[in-house]
């Protein structure tokens, strides 16, 4: 026969449903507050470097090319047309050299026409001269006749005083003989400022006329000038570098002709960016790298205004020139601007800009993992930075990009 049971408890019956769902929420509590797992880096694909303390030599870098320091640009000093060229660019020249030859016939005409204004104005002067000379002669002896009237007239008349007491003379004959006296010393001191005056006068008129013919010789000397310019000469010493004229071409006055170098004596010019030549100055010790040899130097100009964005600093030459070294071949300089003794300093990241902070991931557990550390630099330079805060002496840091990883705080090194 059947025994009667008691009712069961509803909850008993869903005990078992309730534990598994706590035992569920239990678990997924505990995973959500799990790291998740750090991505793995190819440590290969990474630079690493360690911090440093020490001396840190500040530098900056641009590139450039090799100039001559002295240039000698020839240029055209008249319109003319090019008749003959007798050197080719390369070719090393002297100071008399004749490069090309150029013609025009106006230039000549006007040649001869200031020097027969010339020969005009110095055949003026020299008759200007005799004339006037021949003027101060004649006054000359009027000067000399009226001094001897005077004279005459003043014997007359004291033999005509000292007779007049007497009788034998008139006193009518005595007051005659003294008027001529005072009318002839009268006309004698006159002549004689006339003679004054006219000597004067013929200084004046001689340093006229020679002015005149001072301006017309140096209008004919600088119309022989342009003459004489029709045969182009280097001027000095050199390599002929550029002459780009051709036969039959026409050049007008301030036209380039040639350019004559001196291959021996260069300077670098460097393009540095605006925004690492605040700290350069004047004397900075640089060094010039021609693929084929560094020569050591110094700056000697910086210039006063940007241009596209970059500074031109000219750097001189202390060295010999390695062989190969021409003007216009591409250079690299790098400026020592100071050397910081006692500096904490790494290989400078790609994206470390000077007085900043920035994000460095930092070695860890022997170099398995890479976590991110907060980092203030200081002073750059070409290839490292100054370290203010964030790392110490020893640590290990990836200096290389790591943008890729922005939204992570630990890498992991395989």
């Amino acid at each position: 026969m059947d025994v009667p049971r008691a009712p069961q408890p509803r909850r008993r019956k869903y005990f078992p449903a309730f534990a598994a769902l706590g035992a569920i929420l239990l678990v997924t509590l505990g995973l959500s507050r799990l790291e998740p797992p750090a991505p793995a880096v190819d440590r290969e694909s990474v630079v690493v470097d360690s911090v440093r303390r020490g001396v840190m030599v500040r530098e900056v870098r641009g590139p450039g090319t090799l100039v001559p320091e002295q240039i000698r640009w020839i240029s055209a000093l008249t319109p003319a047309r090019v008749e003959r060229i007798l050197v080719q660019p390369g070719t090393r020249v002297e100071p008399s050299t004749v490069l090309l030859e150029l013609s025009n016939p106006d230039v000549q005409i006007e040649a001869l026409e200031a020097q027969r204004q010339l020969t005009a104005a110095e055949a003026e002067l020299v008759n200007l001269r005799t004339t006037l000379e021949n003027q101060r002669l004649v006054q000359t002896g009027v000067v000399a006749e009226m001094r001897s009237g005077y004279l005459e007239a003043q014997r007359q008349a004291e033999v005509a005083e000292s007779l007049g007491p007497s009788g034998a003379v008139s006193r009518n004959d005595v007051s005659l003989a003294r008027d001529k006296v005072t009318e002839l010393a009268t006309r004698f001191r006159v002549e004689q400022r006339r003679l004054a005056l006219f000597d004067a006068a013929v200084d004046s008129q001689l340093a006229v006329q020679r002015a005149q013919v001072s301006r017309l010789r140096a209008i004919s000397a600088f119309q022989t000038s342009r003459v004489r310019s029709l045969e182009v000469r280097a001027g000095e010493e050199g390599v002929l570098q550029e002459l780009s004229l051709q036969l039959g071409q026409w050049v007008v006055p301030g036209a380039l002709l040639a350019k004559v170098v001196q291959p021996t004596r260069l300077k670098a010019v460097l393009r540095i960016p605006e925004t690492q030549v605040r700290d350069v100055a004047l004397g900075q010790a640089a060094a010039i790298d021609t693929r084929n040899g560094i020569i050591p130097g110094r700056v000697v100009r910086i210039d006063p205004a940007a241009q596209g964005g970059t500074f031109t600093i000219d750097v001189a030459l202390d060295g010999p020139l390695p062989p190969g070294a021409r003007p216009e071949i591409s250079v690299d300089g790098t400026i020592t601007l100071e050397r910081v003794p006692n500096a904490l300093f790494v290989t400078r990241p790609p994206y470390g800009q000077a007085q900043s902070t920035t994000s460095l991931f930092k070695l860890i557990d022997g170099g398995r993992y890479a976590v991110r550390v907060p980092v203030q630099l200081g002073r750059t330079s070409v290839t490292t930075v100054e370290v203010l805060q964030g790392l110490q002496a020893g640590d290990r840091v990836i200096v290389s990009d790591m943008s890729r990883w922005d939204g992570v705080e630990r890498v992991r090194l395989r």
